[in-house]
């Protein structure tokens, strides 16, 4: 049985993973999409299917974008095979000359929520997470897009928050999972220092190395053509 998670970023919600979801299930996977519930929609966080039992070649897999590697349920991640970190860190804000100016730009954001300034801010960030892309590659819907609700406005902030004081990999992951870190090198979201720490904590945490793909040309939404197939290939191989 092949079986996915994913969970999406900040600000983001289950509807990202659509055209995921369907590449793979239309190869043979089950697919379930966490819901932080920033939007509209209630939050939701799905469990793995119980496996048959000849399950001993299934796989449950992990695939987090950004944030998502911290908000996934650890109970979800420590019984994943094989886990897939789209623009992921370990800790977001690095130990460089890049510190203070990240915490002054997070202490900005969550200044701006709730405010008249809210919907010009979250598109701001979405302006910096689409780049180096057009504005033509901007979500046309989402909680960031469509408005966030009162309550998800809430979680927002609260997430915000543990952003800013990620400092570690997150409780759950487990050392024999096998990983697959995919970094833009054009992200304006995550600096370089913070890709290479997510790096050197994964290499002393997982009893093997993990595989890393830095994609030339790309940003932080990681909007590459073919990647949802290389990742497929990968997990299946």
């Amino acid at each position: 049985m092949k079986q996915v998670i994913a969970m999406h970023g900040w600000g983001g919600d289950s509807n990202t993973w659509n055209f995921w979801a369907e590449y793979f299930c239309k190869n043979g996977w089950t697919w379930q999409s966490v819901e932080r519930g920033y939007g509209n929609s209630p939050p939701w966080s799905p469990i793995w299917a119980r496996l048959p039992s000849n399950g001993n070649c299934s796989k449950r897999v992990v695939i987090a974008h950004s944030l998502g590697l911290h908000l996934i349920d650890s109970q979800i991640l420590i019984k994943a095979t094989d886990v897939v970190l789209l623009s992921s860190f370990s800790s977001f804000i690095p130990n460089d000359n890049k510190n203070r100016s990240l915490r002054t730009a997070l202490k900005g954001m969550q200044k701006h929520l709730g405010t008249s300034e809210e919907g010009s801010m979250l598109k701001h960030f979405l302006l910096k997470a689409v780049h180096p892309e057009s504005t033509k590659a901007m979500p046309s819907s989402g909680p960031m897009t469509n408005g966030l609700s009162i309550e998800g406005r809430q979680r927002l902030i609260k997430d915000l928050k543990l952003l800013s004081e990620t400092n570690k990999l997150p409780k759950g992951l487990s050392a024999h999972s096998r990983v697959l870190v995919i970094q833009g090198q054009e992200d304006l979201i995550i600096v370089p220092s913070t890709r290479r720490t997510l790096i050197d904590d994964l290499k002393k945490h997982l009893s093997h190395h993990p595989t890393n793909w830095s994609i030339p040309g790309t940003g932080h939404l990681l909007l590459a053509p073919d990647l949802i197939k290389d990742v497929h290939s990968w997990l299946v191989n």
